[in-house]
């Protein structure tokens, strides 16, 4: 049997786990709504966030309208095998809406092809499959923030930290770096990273690549390939571009095992701004990082999957040529990091 972790969180109260036990699944009664969520990866911190927002905003709409509502939550483990797997659970257990943060965003095709044949609205969030296979069905959304933008805002982070600190401290007019990237191939890891990159050179700072790593998004990983990074380069990186928090906070966490004195650590920038890359951003650790906006993007997919699921309108909502939904990136430095709540 494949591994995976299933919850159902309803009311804050846990569930008997659907499939468990004899008998068939009771019938859903006809004032409940049922979604349906996977997520590649529940331990990841951004997509933890959004899924305990969503249960927030259940539990919310639950007080205020009395409406039973029910989420069904499953971890895909990394495994997109495993992903397509839950879908086919999700509409068996007669959800009204699946939402789905993909694990290979060019591997939509049998999740696409499931919720169609079933009729099932699907809620493609964070993890953005290509153009061409949101236009295979009328009932495809998505629900995320632009990756280009997150990259140009971690390059003008750099810069204004590059014009207004000691970054240069070889004095050669350069600025030796390193980039921790997500994913081998993925979409917003490249995007991150060339526009990071683009933006800095536009701006007039020249750079110069000391070498780069694949770290899958992950802060253990990120940790362990900084390490070789260090050895590699020992005090001569003067800055490292993560393409998110976790990550970047696993380059702290490298330095900070290191033999390198504070004062030669490279400045460092994530991007997602989570609860703990803006207590490095507070405490100096992390020289800032780009807010990715969870609270926002889980209350569009959870307004979003009510109305679908009662066939509400969906005006008012934003909808960008009928099926997006965008959250716009904010810096977060030193200055600011107080302004961000969760």
């Amino acid at each position: 049997m494949k591994k995976k972790l299933l919850m159902l969180i309803t009311a804050g109260v846990l569930l008997t786990l659907p499939g468990c036990g004899s008998g068939a699944v009771p019938e859903k009664p006809d004032n409940e709504i049922k979604i349906g969520i996977t997520v590649y990866d529940r331990y990841d911190t951004f997509i933890a966030e959004i899924l305990k927002d969503l249960n927030e905003d259940v539990l919310s709409a639950r007080a205020e309208a009395g409406q039973e509502i029910t989420l069904e939550i499953y971890n895909s483990s990394q495994s997109q095998s495993t992903q397509d797997d839950q879908v086919e659970e999700m509409i068996k257990h007669g959800c009204d809406v699946i939402c789905v943060n993909l694990v290979d965003r060019t591997a939509p095709s049998n999740i696409i092809d499931a919720a169609r044949n079933a009729d099932i609205p699907i809620v493609f969030f964070n993890r953005e499959l290509v153009d061409e296979d949101m236009l295979r069905w009328n009932k495809l959304y998505y629900v995320g923030a632009d990756a280009f933008e997150s990259g140009i805002m971690q390059g003008e982070l750099a810069v204004d930290i590059i014009k207004n600190e000691n970054v240069d401290r070889n004095n050669d007019g350069e600025i030796q770096y390193v980039i921790l990237e997500g994913e081998a191939g993925h979409q917003d890891a490249i995007v991150r990273s060339e526009n990071c990159v683009n933006r800095i050179r536009e701006l007039g700072v020249k750079l110069d690549k000391l070498g780069y790593a694949i770290a899958n998004w992950n802060r253990a990983q990120a940790s362990n390939q900084m390490e070789k990074l260090i050895k590699n380069h020992g005090d001569k990186i003067e800055f490292v571009f993560a393409n998110n928090d976790d990550m970047a906070l696993g380059v702290i966490d490298a330095y900070n095992v290191s033999d390198i004195p504070r004062n030669k650590w490279p400045y460092v920038i994530g991007i997602d701004g989570t609860e703990p890359g803006r207590a490095a951003v507070k405490e100096g650790s992390m020289a800032a990082t780009v807010y990715n906006d969870a609270r926002g993007q889980a209350d569009a997919i959870f307004n979003l999957s009510k109305r679908l699921a009662s066939g509400e309108s969906l005006e008012g909502l934003g909808l960008q040529g009928d099926k997006y939904i965008r959250l716009p990136y904010r810096k977060i430095t030193k200055q600011n990091v107080d302004s961000f709540k969760d």
